[in-house]
């Protein structure tokens, strides 16, 4: 088996391609190119009114990239008899993307609370594309903002694809869909030949210009 380095796991992202593993002491890591891709439209995406009055009241103080391994070990982490009773990162996927991180190609957005990280998620950002790797919350409503933080970054920084990997109920809510794995690589490669900047938006802007920026609330 061909060992897997940053520079091939980046190459496989480029492909519409993304590593996973069976389980947190699984030893193997598969590739994993799904028939049906979820995305985010960026121009569709729905912020439930309830969430955007939480956002307005500024429960969380958004960081970028200043806790990235504290952030996709919390990923990483189980809760028994709950629906993260598994994990698909082990070891070995969580020193790739830190080495991704490392070269610029990987982000968190985190929520702390009273210097304490309570919410977040990781991604793999390759020109104009963002690749949603997983989200966490210690904190009711905590990757939920992240999110919403996430699409007024990604917006404002000119991307034009918000890759989810896969569906689920709760992200079918803020307006997640599937499209096609032909259909998926399409946008990908429209996306990759945009250069989408992470760090335009400023950290201090409002909840306010948070919420325009997403635009879309329901």
């Amino acid at each position: 088996m061909t060992e897997i380095s940053a520079e091939l796991l980046l190459h496989a992202y480029s492909q519409g391609i993304f590593p996973m593993a069976e389980q947190a002491d699984a030893e193997e890591i598969y590739w994993v190119d799904p028939q049906m891709r979820g995305i985010f439209p960026l121009d569709r995406f729905h912020v439930p009114a309830k969430l955007a009055k939480k956002i307005r009241k500024s429960p969380f103080e958004i960081r970028i990239d200043t806790a990235f391994p504290q952030v996709i070990r919390a990923c990483a982490e189980t809760i028994p008899g709950s629906e993260r009773e598994n994990t698909w990162i082990n070891d070995h996927i969580i020193c790739l993307y830190e080495d991704l991180f490392a070269m610029g190609y990987c982000h968190s957005v985190e929520c702390w609370q009273q210097g304490t990280l309570v919410g977040g998620l990781y991604g793999v950002s390759i020109g104009g594309a963002f690749c949603g790797e997983s989200m966490f919350h210690r904190v009711s409503d905590a990757s939920k903002v992240a999110l919403v933080y996430l699409v007024a970054r990604l917006r404002y920084g000119g991307y034009s694809l918000l890759d989810t990997q896969f569906i689920t109920p709760h992200l079918a809510r803020f307006g997640a869909i599937e499209i096609p794995r032909q259909e998926y690589r399409k946008r990908l490669n429209e996306a990759l030949n945009r250069a989408g900047d992470f760090y335009s938006l400023p950290l201090e802007v409002s909840p306010d210009t948070i919420l325009q920026l997403v635009s879309q609330m329901s």
